[in-house]
């Protein structure tokens, strides 16, 4: 059998109602690719299927086809199986892959060196700015970064990628149901310079059972897992602890130790990840992996962070937590209109962001 029919076959299998991914892989460790156009309602009976589902099969049912109806709406419309030489051969080596990947945008990317970035929906500013400049300096590298279009600091992660290069969004819903709706145009950027990513048939609607799924697959594509803000109990743990099974490089990024929301990365270092504070740090473990696939020459030295201050000392007023503009005039002791000045300079050159209540920084001095 060819790949375009074994891979008719596995598509035609994954939409029967009932067939996960771990039956469905059982099935396939039993039978050669030659054997897949053999499969017939006595076959089908013997691995388990019952009545409904050979039925399902041998006529095919609405999944399949609106899965075909989708791959057709549009030339940037893929759907990628075990049997093709384009499925991922980082997420094909893991237990019971995904049969079937549901693709917007460029599929060749998937096979592209990953680091995925995961953490909490409720970030805070700083975070988000910390995980947006670190996405952007690997995609410089040629890294592609994974993470699953969610609020907080995976939209923060795909951000900072699209500035620099490429980014892949592993979604927890069909890839024409975009979750959150507020990431539509996210989506869109990301569809252009990336890909969008799910295991999931389209039309598929969000659902609190698919996530650990998709979080499954976006550690699976990836080298390593970087972990931003999180709580103890939160899905990006569970991301960490797939990429634990799955022999992945772990990496956290530590914060305020009166945050709730960095009680996740600072267990995963006491659990021996891997404490990072910039790309260099990844970089380090990355570039033995693959030494000839990063571009070298936009590799982040350590003057490449260094900027002049737009203004003087000011910065050194505005803490990384919350402060009133009040309490930045009373430590530098300058004119309320001078300091209202440099601030604006300061939030425009990227060293604070105005946030409710005053301000916060988000870079050290140069």
């Amino acid at each position: 059998m060819n790949d375009s029919n074994s891979s008719d076959v596995i598509l035609r299998l994954s939409a029967v109602p009932g067939i996960g991914p771990k039956k469905l892989s059982k099935l396939l460790s039993h039978l050669d690719m030659d054997d897949l156009d053999q499969l017939d309602s006595e076959r089908l009976g013997k691995y388990g299927f019952n009545s409904r589902q050979i039925q399902a099969y041998l006529v095919g049912c609405l999944e399949l086809e609106k899965a075909r109806r989708w791959q057709q709406a549009s030339c940037n419309h893929h759907i990628v199986t075990l049997a093709d030489s384009t499925y991922p051969m980082r997420l094909k080596q893991i237990v019971a892959p995904p049969p079937v990947l549901f693709v917007v945008g460029s599929v060749d990317c998937l096979c592209q060196l990953q680091i995925a970035i995961v953490g909490s929906r409720q970030a805070g500013v700083v975070a988000k700015q910390q995980v947006s400049h670190i996405a952007a300096q690997l995609a410089e590298c040629g890294i592609v970064i994974t993470s699953g279009l969610a609020l907080g600091i995976d939209g923060a992660a795909h951000q900072g990628a699209l500035e620099k290069g490429r980014t892949i969004a592993v979604m927890g819903t069909g890839c024409d149901r975009i979750y959150p709706a507020r990431h539509r145009h996210l989506a869109q950027q990301i569809s252009e310079a990336g890909a969008l990513v799910s295991e999931f048939f389209p039309g598929t609607a969000a659902n609190a059972q698919h996530f650990p799924r998709r979080n499954r697959v976006i550690s699976a594509l990836s080298v390593g897992v970087v972990v931003s803000e999180a709580a103890l109990k939160s899905g990006s743990l569970i991301t960490a602890h797939y990429a634990l099974e799955q022999n992945r490089e772990l990496f956290a990024i530590p914060g305020n130790i009166d945050n709730p929301l960095t009680e996740g990365p600072h267990r995963l270092i006491q659990d021996g990840a891997k404490l990072i504070t910039s790309a260099a740090d990844i970089l380090e473990e990355v570039i033995p992996i693959s030494p000839d696939i990063l571009d070298k020459t936009a590799l982040p030295s350590d003057n490449s962070c260094q900027q002049q201050l737009p203004t003087g000392g000011l910065l050194d007023n505005v803490g990384y937590e919350t402060t009133s503009i009040d309490q930045i005039v009373e430590r530098s002791l300058l004119p309320v209109e001078q300091v209202v000045g440099e601030l604006i300079e300061l939030e425009m050159s990227g060293f604070i962001a105005v946030v409710p209540g005053g301000y916060v920084r988000l870079r050290r001095n140069p």
